[in-house]
């Protein structure tokens, strides 16, 4: 355990490094106010600390870095997170005075506000789709059989695509079909949405609709959505201006991480936890060893559906992304929580 110096010390350090990326000596720490300790009392207490554990010396310097697990015990311990300034607030609040209507906008709104304020990467896991439940389908012709299929769900969702009316079926009859999947698959999720026609419409659809065998391959187009979680990320570039990523390979690993849906999706996991904090090897992926990821869940209807999150280097501003990322997800809860009520 550390003593009370040793902790007023690592914050010092922590505090300046996270400023001016440069390692800390014993001379600048025993002038940081709050600290008080002479310029050798300082410099072996740091000797210690790096003994511990919680800092480290880069072989071309005589001044200190923290380590993982400094910034581990500073986040657990010695921060306290900030509280965000009024101007900060309005800000964020203005970015919801558009009239919003569906999920993506607020979303997109969302990640370039928080990369804004954070100077930071930030990434949104958009809701599961096995959490979304249809609630409403559409289809808008084109020319030449082909036509546009709009599928809504409760969460704000819209997938659209372009299909194909079979040569055979009128297209009132395919609007026809459309009312009655609308009356039917309502509030069903949208992975079960062809199985429930497969097993308990289509009966019904053979009887109502002379044409059932064209129309199938047109129901199984309309009602197809996409099946990969949606990642939303911004100010990705904004990470090349950090002094930890001069180095083209790690830029480049991060780039080719961001392409990667499925383990972004993994990364930002929604959890009930609140705000978590994740430095370094803590993530469990080598393009984001140098990084921490600071996150919280959204809710719908007091269920966690998706995450909110920014990646920045282990260098990062703890207290005011953490405060800000508690605020954020929050607020965004809320906003979300009014659009689905009002749908």
């Amino acid at each position: 355990m550390l003593t009370e110096r040793q902790k007023r010390i690592l914050w010092a350090i922590i505090n300046d490094y996270i400023v001016s990326a440069e390692p800390v000596g014993s001379r600048t720490v025993s002038k940081k106010e709050g600290v008080g300790f002479s310029a050798a009392t300082v410099r072996n207490e740091m000797a210690d600390l790096e003994e511990m554990g919680f800092l480290e010396q880069p072989h071309t310097s005589a001044g200190r870095i923290p380590s993982q697990k400094g910034y581990r015990f500073y986040v657990d311990h010695l921060l306290t997170p900030r509280l965000w300034r009024r101007e900060d607030l309005i800000i964020l609040h203005e970015s919801y005075t558009l009239q919003m209507d569906r999920i993506e906008e607020v979303i997109q709104q969302t990640t370039s506000l928080l990369s804004n304020l954070t100077n930071y990467m930030t990434i949104i896991l958009g809701p599961k789709i096995s959490e979304n439940r249809l609630k409403h389908l559409q289809i808008v012709p084109l020319f030449d059989r082909s036509a546009i299929s709009i599928l809504v769900t409760d969460t704000g969702y819209v997938y659209q695509k372009r299909i194909m009316i079979p040569e055979k079926v009128p297209y009132h009859e395919a609007e026809r079909l459309v009312h009655l999947l609308n009356y039917r698959l309502n509030g069903i999720p949208l992975p079960h949405l062809r199985k429930a026609v497969a097993q308990e419409l289509k009966t019904e659809l053979a009887h109502q609709f002379s044409k059932y065998g064209e129309l199938s391959g047109l129901i199984n187009q309309v009602l197809q959505a996409e099946k990969q979680e949606r990642v939303y990320t911004s100010g990705a570039t904004r990470m090349l201006d950090q002094p930890e990523f001069q180095d083209v390979e790690k830029v480049k690993m991060l780039l080719d991480l961001i392409e990667e849906n499925q383990t972004m999706v993994e990364l930002m996991e929604p959890t009930t936890n609140g705000v978590q904090v994740r430095i370094g090897n803590e993530i469990h992926h080598n393009a984001v060893t140098n990084c921490s990821i600071i996150s919280a869940s959204y809710m719908i209807n007091g269920e966690p559906v998706g995450t909110i999150g920014v990646l920045g280097p282990t260098r990062m501003d703890y207290g005011r992304v953490i405060g800000l990322i508690d605020l954020l997800s929050k607020d965004f809860s809320r906003r979300l929580s009014t659009l689905f009520e009002l749908d």
